[in-house]
């Protein structure tokens, strides 16, 4: 990867304040194993089977309404607005007595992203994975421009009150980072422990127009292999990861479309073009940092071109943070490795290694359908 890169100058209009080398955006991690090749959506379908049968019956797929305000709704007239309803998806592991861990992804993410974490971690936590709003199997809000980082603090928020009203450990990747800040900033009582995988309270704008130039479209997939080389792509930051492990993200990121006549994503586009219309300023949440307290476990990705060393410095300035760092990793890291979950599990045990910043090398591959027989997911599953 190329590291000689000259720092970009600092964009005060952006307010994109921490300078730092641009990363090589060609840049990928190797892929484990053997690629597959699957010529037909039977195939596909096939390998869909053993793929989520690895964790059929390990969970519960819930819902619960959700309410959003009217605060919440900038561009609704003033005559037309009133709170409305829809759904939250999240599937629930481990038992539900144990400590929560509520999981929430990136902007364009899914709860099933995290199904490799949830597995190994039920056995101490009661593990919530949650779709955001507009995406994964969550309802969609009635316009764009609902779609916002206070309605996802607000969604985390009500998550919380749903499952008992806290305190929580919250894992927040990228977009779910930035939502638990925000929480924390407004009510502090409802996190116990906090997890930023690959955020931190500065996002430069140039990263996130990039990612917004991906999303917010609209994509049809006609045949898998089309499907395994965009989401393959567009998964090279999650780290040296498995086939496997990156088919558990094409399959639950997608579903089959008969209108379209293939696969599209999981998701309502207009919350990708809300995304893609803030994307022109960096994220910048200092005085919001200022108010969390709890244990901090920061995830960083060693090639991470949105947590940067300047911001990385700060944050540990401001408090005593734990800091993981992933090599060979660029922006928020899949976390199914075994050794990094090992660690996240030791943090919050209590019994991690002493010091503030460690790094964690790759585990051995796991065991793609381990396992005799190879457990199959039934088709009521694979929808």
């Amino acid at each position: 990867m190329k590291r000689d890169l000259p720092p970009l100058p600092r964009s005060e209009v952006a307010g994109d304040t921490v300078p730092a080398p641009l990363f090589d955006i060609a840049w990928e991690p190797p892929v484990r194993g053997k690629p597959r090749v699957l010529t037909s959506w039977n195939d596909y379908m096939a390998l869909a089977s053993r793929v989520v049968g690895r964790f059929h019956g390990q969970f519960k797929l819930c819902r619960f309404e959700y309410e959003h305000p009217t605060r919440l709704q900038p561009a609704t007239p003033r005559r037309l607005k009133q709170p409305y309803k829809t759904t939250v998806a999240y599937t629930e592991w481990g038992d539900p007595d144990a400590p929560v861990l509520l999981c929430c992804g990136g902007v364009a993410n899914v709860a099933m992203r995290f199904h490799y974490l949830a597995s190994d971690l039920s056995d101490r936590h009661r593990v919530i994975c949650m779709d955001w709003l507009g995406r994964g199997r969550s309802g969609w809000l009635a316009a764009e421009e609902d779609y916002s980082l206070a309605t996802y603090a607000e969604q985390l928020r009500q998550t919380i009150a749903h499952l008992g009203g806290g305190p929580v450990t919250l894992l927040g990747s990228s977009l779910g980072g930035s939502a638990a800040i925000e929480l924390i900033a407004q009510d502090p009582r409802l996190v116990n422990r906090l997890i930023l995988n690959d955020v931190g309270p500065q996002i430069p704008a140039r990263r996130r127009r990039r990612r917004a130039e991906t999303i917010a479209r609209h994509y049809v997939f006609r045949h898998p292999s089309d499907l395994l080389r965009k989401v393959g792509a567009s998964s090279k930051n999650d780290g040296p990861v498995s086939d496997d492990i990156r088919f558990n993200l094409t399959f639950h990121q997608t579903r089959w479309s008969d209108d379209e006549g293939g696969r599209i994503y999981r998701h309502d586009v207009r919350a990708m073009q809300a995304y893609r219309n803030n994307a022109h300023r960096s994220v910048r949440q200092w005085e919001e940092w200022k108010a969390v307290h709890c244990p901090v476990l920061l995830v960083h990705g060693m090639q991470s071109d949105a947590l940067l060393a300047p911001t990385i410095k700060r944050m540990a300035g401001h408090r005593d943070i734990t800091i993981m760092h992933v090599p060979d990793t660029g922006h928020t890291p899949l976390l199914a490795d075994r050794n990094q979950i090992g660690f996240i599990r030791d943090w919050l045990s209590g019994q991690a290694p002493a010091g503030r910043e460690w790094s964690v090398l790759h585990a051995r591959a796991r065991d793609a359908f381990p396992g005799a027989p190879v457990l199959l997911a039934p088709l009521s599953a694979l929808r």
